[in-house]
This record gives C-alpha cells, structure tokens and sequence, in this order.
C-alpha cells in the first residue's frame, strides 16, 4: 500500500510530496520552493521572510470572519540520519517511505514525520473544503532542529493571529503547555600528532544502537555510543596502555548517538589481551544494555592497518578521560512535575577536523534556565582543563505553561468530544520553538500536540498511521470551536 492510499487522504497526500522534496536541516531552498509553488498553485496568499519562513494565508468559512486568526504552525527541516549501510543522499534523494501494518516509516532512513506531518497538516487545513474555521495562517518555519533560526528571526507582523497551534508533538492523546530550553556546548580542542610506535592497530566501534530524539528519549537508558566508546579505551588503557590515531563519533547535537569508532595502537606483547577484554566489555554492555537497546547492536575490536600517526599522547589521554567525565543523560527530574525531566545532557558528537582540531559537541536542555547554563559551565569546565576552546550555540528559552490557557480549554473540550476520555496536559522535555514566539509576541495563546510519532531523530522513526487520523480530527474540531467564538 502506498501512503497516498491512507486516510485522512489530504494529509497523506501532501506529506508524500513533501517526502520527495530534499530538506535537511539548513539547506531548504528546495523546500521553500516547493511551498511558494504549492501555494500559488492552489491560489493562496504565500509571503516568505529574510530567514526563510513561509507564511499561508487563506481568508475564513463564510459566515465566521469575525473569528480569531489562528496560526497553524510547523518546521520545515528534517533530521538527516541513515543506517550505516544506507547510501541514501539526504540532499538529492527523496525519502522512500513504507507502510508497516499500523506504521508509515522510511527504508534506512530518517521518515521525517518530525516535523513534515506538521506541515501536511497545516496546509491541507488550508484547503480542505470540509473543515469549518476562521481566518487561518499557516506558519512554516525553517531550521527548527538546529538552532530554532526561523523562530529566531521572526519579525513582528509577519503573522497576524494571536492564536498558535504548535503542530510539532508526537504523542497523541497529550496536549503540550510548556517546554525546555536549551544551549549546545562546542569545545574545540588543538591537535597535535606524533609519529605512530610500531605495534598492532585495532578497529574499535560501537554500532547500531537505537539512538534518538535527545529530549524526549533521553530518560530510556538507552547507550551513547560516544560515551561508552570513551568508557572502553579508558578502562582499556588502564590494562593494556594504548595509543589514539583517530575518533569520530555521533553526528547531530539533538540525536543520542548511535555509533562511534576510534583507531588505536597497542604494543605487540599487549594486542592478545586487548582483543580479549573488547569481547568482555561487549558482554558487559550487553547485560547492561540488552533490555533498552537493540538485541543485535554491536562493539568490537578488530585489526587494522597501520597509522602513520597518531595523536599526541597525553592530549589523547586527556580527551578520552574528558569523554568519559562527560555529564551525560537525565542529571535531574522536575520537582514540580512529577514524571518530567527537568534537566539533561547529550554528548552528541566527537570530530576531528581537517584544521586540526578536535571538535566534541554536547547538548545541554532544562526547564530551568539557570540549570541549563549550570551544566553547560560544568562541561565548559571540564573540557577547559585539557585545552579546549569553548563556545555556546544555539541557545533558546523554554516555554513556561499556562494551565489557565482558553485555547487548552478548547483542545480539552474537543479531545473529550471525540474520543470519551481526557487528555493528558504536560510539558516536555525537548525543545519547541513556542518559547521563542512568546518572547516576541507575549499575547500568544498556545497549545502544541500531533499524531504518535516513534524514534524520531533516528532510522527507525515511525508514524502510527491511525493517530495522523485522530490528530486531523482533532484539529478541525477545533477550528470548528474556534470560529464561533
């Protein structure tokens, strides 16, 4: 079956075009190209911004002018990731998608449900003769997932409504008041190298764990490849010393990383019981890890060519004990939120780069601001004791929930309409680009919620393909409430 076969058919329509167009995060001239086109062709007002924003606007039903504005909002970019094996080009290729019994997901690849069934889902509100609303203002924005830069530069006036629907959650059933802020720690580290010593090189890699959103998934327990791979060379050194050729490891600052590698060297005399304690340290992590992780997820170490070089010794002595210090996963849980994480940490990628520096990346998030620039200083700390240059990206403020919101109360009464029961009202622990939007426009009304989307930011993101119907249903009724305000 294909997904322009499931229903509500609009949607899927409309997420199918978008799949074939190439999207990764800050590069969306394509995308943006295609929604002016999409618009226009469809006869809709269509106005883009210096940043790239793309804002759709089509008057309301008849009889419901009066109404409030409200803005149907979503991100345009996607999480690039694939399967080791996958030669999928993220900046040429479309997304291959598959429908898998009750799940739409990607062959190999990142689906991009997160955030383009949002988007689907604002534009076929556009044009969907059934659904009954006032004015309505589709707002699209770009690079929400590395640097919230379409929220960022939004300038005042671009949007008209003093009601936002954030259509960028993924679990149906929970209606989002609030969010965590965030601040990504860059530490760039001088390399020096020396001359490789004669011994036997070793392959050590950490592969195929399950990885994900470093928000939303971070209380699972699942492994980061990058600090467990420290873990090993450190506990390794100890026992059989070894020398550091190269590392990588990781690739995005809000993905869990999902595979690491490192080259070293051992003397001769040392390579029998290094290769002995990597298999331990794989059974090791397998009893640790097997109830949270994929069963077949690998670690190992296997022979290589020889290097001819290597990084200087006490530099690579010094970052592998940095890695594994590393604050790393939940560092503290909301005391004013039972079950939510208030404070967490990802330690996102390590790279060497070609001007000879080692860059490692970690994604500090928290509800509390002032947690958040806590453990991004103790990080900065830590990696500025072995020589690392600091700086902090992509910083931006949570959004503080309203429980007194008007238009939660219509997402509730709605949800209670629909389906019997009531809605769970929470924040999250990931970032949205809400806060950003209050900042600028403090007279925002907003609820955020979407269809259930599994394992995002990783290959194995999956749609359920029941609940993209819910969420449609959803959402018309509620701009069904809304227009007879």
């Amino acid at each position: 079956m294909k997904i322009t076969e499931l229903k509500p058919k609009l949607v899927w329509e409309i997420f199918d075009e978008i799949t074939k167009v190439p999207r990764p995060t800050h590069h969306l001239d394509k995308m943006k190209t295609f929604l002016v086109d999409w618009a226009k062709r469809h006869d809709i007002e269509v106005h883009t911004d210096e940043v790239g924003n793309v804002m759709m606007r089509v008057p309301a039903t008849p009889g419901h002018e009066n109404a409030p504005t409200v803005i149907l909002q979503g991100h345009q970019d996607m999480v690039a990731e694939k399967t080791p094996e996958s030669n999928h080009d993220f900046m040429n290729d479309p997304i291959e998608t598959i429908v898998d019994g009750e799940w739409v997901r990607a062959n190999g690849t990142t689906l991009g449900a997160d955030n383009g069934l949002g988007c689907a889902t604002a534009m076929a509100a556009l044009i969907d003769p059934d659904l009954v609303h006032g004015p309505l203002e589709a707002l699209l924005t770009v690079d929400e997932e590395q640097g919230l830069i379409g929220a960022n530069g939004l300038q005042k006036g671009f949007v008209t409504g003093n009601i936002l629907l954030n259509l960028d959650s993924e679990e149906m059933g929970s209606l989002v008041i609030g969010c965590a802020g965030g601040k990504v720690t860059i530490c760039s580290i001088p390399m020096t190298k020396q001359p490789a010593p004669d011994g036997v090189f070793f392959e050590v890699r950490v592969s195929g764990l399950k990885g994900g959103h470093s928000g939303m998934e971070i209380n699972l327990g699942r492994a980061n490849a990058n600090q467990q791979l420290a873990r090993f060379l450190w506990e390794a050194d100890r026992r059989t010393p070894l020398q550091l050729s190269y590392i990588d490891g990781g690739n995005l600052a809000n993905a869990i990383p999902r595979d690491a590698m490192a080259v070293v060297v051992v003397s001769r005399d040392d390579a029998e019981a290094f290769a002995a304690y990597a298999a331990e340290f794989c059974a090791t992590l397998h009893a640790e890890y097997d109830a949270v992780e994929n069963p077949d997820f690998g670690f190992g170490a296997t022979e290589c060519a020889a290097q001819p070089e290597i990084i200087e010794s006490q530099l690579a002595h010094n970052l592998i004990a940095a890695l594994f210090a590393c604050p790393n996963g939940v560092q503290s849980m909301s005391a004013a939120i039972p079950g939510l994480v208030e404070t967490s940490d990802n330690l996102a990628s390590v790279k060497m780069l070609r001007d000879n520096t080692i860059e490692v990346t970690i994604h500090q998030r928290s509800s509390v601001d002032s947690r958040r620039d806590e453990i991004a200083d103790r990080v900065s700390a830590l990696f500025g004791m072995i020589g690392a240059d600091i700086k902090f990206d992509d910083s931006y403020v949570g959004w503080e929930p309203n429980p007194n919101s008007p238009v939660l109360k219509v997402a509730e009464e709605s949800y209670r309409k629909l389906f019997g029961t009531d809605p769970k009202v929470e924040a999250l622990h990931a970032g949205l680009e809400c806060g950003l939007f209050l900042e600028k426009m403090p007279d925002l009304d907003m609820v955020s919620f979407g269809p259930t989307l599994k394992d995002i930011h990783s290959p194995g993101e999956k749609a359920n393909i029941k609940t993209v119907q819910e969420f449609y249903e959803l959402l018309a009724e509620m701009l069904r409430r809304l227009a007879d305000k």
